[in-house]
C-alpha cells in the first residue's frame, strides 16, 4: 500500500511533467502516467516536423520514464473532444473578430475533465500536473491558486477556469520550485536529454505558429471570402485594403501590408462589415474593461468594489492595478492607468496579492 494514495499524472514527455511524477512517486505516492493525445499535425495542414507534447517522441519518452521507475503509463486519445470543442472555438473567435485563449478553455472544459473521468476508472484519489502554481485550502473551505515560485514561468494565468470541484482534488508539485532546479532535478536523476528539452510556446495545435496559415486550411475558401475589405481610421475614413478582418488581431502593428507614414496599430475589428480600424499607439489605450464568463477562485462571490486587484490582460502581461466590480455575471475592471491592446477573446486574469482571485474573457 503506498505511503499517500494513488495519483494521476499527467505527463506530456517534458521535462517539468515527468520531473513531477517522479517527484511524487519517490514521496510515496502510487503514481500512474497518464498523456493525453490532443491532435496530431497530420490534419493540421503544417508541414513542420511534429514535435511537443502530442508527437510519437514525446508519448514514448513519458512511456519510457514510467517504466524505467516502475510505474504504470497509459495514453488517452481525446482527439475528438479537444477539436470539437477547442478547435472549433479556436476558429469561431477568430470569424467573430476575437482573440482566442485556446490554453484556457483546454484546461477548462478538456484536460480536467479528461483526467479525473481517467482518475475515477483507475481509482486514484488525485490527479497532478507540471503547472507551475500553488494550490491550497482556506479555512472557507475555497481551494486557491496562487503564483508560482519562478515569476517567469508562472502558469497560474491559464488555470483561472478550473472549478473547485476539480482543484479539490488536483497537485502541483513542482509549484515551490523555479525552472532551473526542476532541470537540475532531471539530470540528477540522469536524464540528460529531458533536462536539455526545449520548451515550446506555440499552441500545441498551431505547429508552426501560424495561425492565419491554419485558419485557411480550415475553413474553405476563407481567404477568397474575406479579402478586400477595408483598413479604415478612428473617424471611419477609408485608408488602404487589407487581406480580411480574420488574419488581424487588436494591437498588431507588423504585416499590415500598407505604409502610413507614421505608426499604425490595430484597434478594432468589425467582422460584420470586414473592416479593420486603424490608430496611433494612443487610441489603443482603455481605462475600463468588461469580462465573461467568469470564474472566482478565492472567493465565492465580490459583492463590493475590491480594489488594489491586480489584473493582467494577457500571459506575459505585468498586470495593472485597478478595480474590480462584480456586475451579475460580468465583472468589469476599472484600471489605475490606461492600459494598451486589450484585445476580446483574451483572459483577463485577476491576483490579489500572488493569489488567483479568478478570470474570465475580455469582450
Amino acid at each position: 500500500m503506498s505511503k499517500h494514495g494513488r495519483i494521476l499524472v499527467a505527463m506530456s514527455g517534458g521535462v517539468d511533467s515527468s520531473v513531477a511524477s517522479v517527484m511524487l512517486h519517490e514521496q510515496g505516492y502510487e503514481v500512474i502516467g497518464l498523456t493525453m493525445k490532443t491532435w496530431d499535425y497530420a490534419t493540421s495542414g503544417s508541414n513542420s516536423k511534429e514535435t511537443g507534447c502530442c508527437s510519437l517522441d514525446s508519448i514514448n519518452d513519458a512511456r519510457t520514464l514510467a517504466v524505467n521507475y516502475g510505474f504504470p503509463h497509459y495514453i488517452l486519445d481525446i482527439r475528438d473532444e479537444f477539436g470539437d470543442f477547442v478547435i472549433d472555438n479556436f476558429v469561431d473567435e477568430y470569424l467573430a473578430g476575437r482573440t482566442p485563449n485556446p490554453c484556457v478553455l483546454c484546461n477548462t472544459y478538456i484536460k480536467w475533465e479528461a483526467l479525473l473521468k481517467r482518475a475515477d476508472k483507475l481509482d486514484c484519489e488525485f490527479i497532478a500536473t507540471g503547472h507551475y502554481a500553488n494550490i491550497r485550502q482556506q479555512d472557507s473551505g475555497r481551494y486557491v491558486i496562487s503564483k508560482g515560485k519562478d515569476e517567469n514561468k508562472d502558469q497560474s494565468y491559464v488555470l483561472w477556469g478550473v472549478s473547485q470541484e476539480n482543484l479539490a482534488r488536483t497537485k502541483f508539485p513542482l509549484g515551490s520550485f523555479a525552472k532551473s532546479e526542476i532541470r537540475q532535478m532531471a539530470l540528477d536523476m540522469g536524464q540528460e536529454e529531458l533536462a536539455k528539452k526545449s520548451e515550446s510556446y506555440e499552441i500545441c495545435f498551431v505547429p508552426d505558429n501560424d495561425y492565419r496559415a491554419f485558419l485557411k486550411h480550415k475553413v474553405e475558401d476563407l481567404e477568397d471570402r474575406v479579402a478586400g475589405g477595408n483598413f479604415v481610421n478612428s473617424q471611419g475614413m477609408v485608408i488602404g485594403q487589407h487581406k480580411g478582418y480574420p488574419f488581424y488581431t487588436i494591437g498588431q502593428r507588423k504585416g499590415l501590408g500598407v505604409a502610413f507614414g507614421e505608426p499604425m496599430f490595430v484597434t478594432q475589428i468589425l467582422p460584420e462589415s470586414n473592416t479593420v480600424v486603424l490608430g496611433r499607439a494612443d487610441e489603443l489605450e482603455r481605462r475600463e474593461a468588461m469580462v465573461r464568463n467568469v470564474n472566482l477562485i478565492k472567493y465565492e462571490n465580490i459583492n463590493e468594489p475590491l480594489d488594489n486587484v491586480v489584473t493582467k490582460i494577457r500571459y506575459k502581461d505585468a498586470g495593472t492595478l485597478s478595480t474590480i466590480v462584480q456586475e451579475k455575471d460580468q465583472m468589469r475592471v476599472v484600471f489605475d492607468h490606461a492600459v494598451s491592446a486589450i484585445a476580446p477573446g483574451q483572459s483577463a486574469v485577476f491576483y490579489e496579492d500572488n493569489d488567483l482571485l479568478g478570470g474570465g474573457f475580455l469582450i
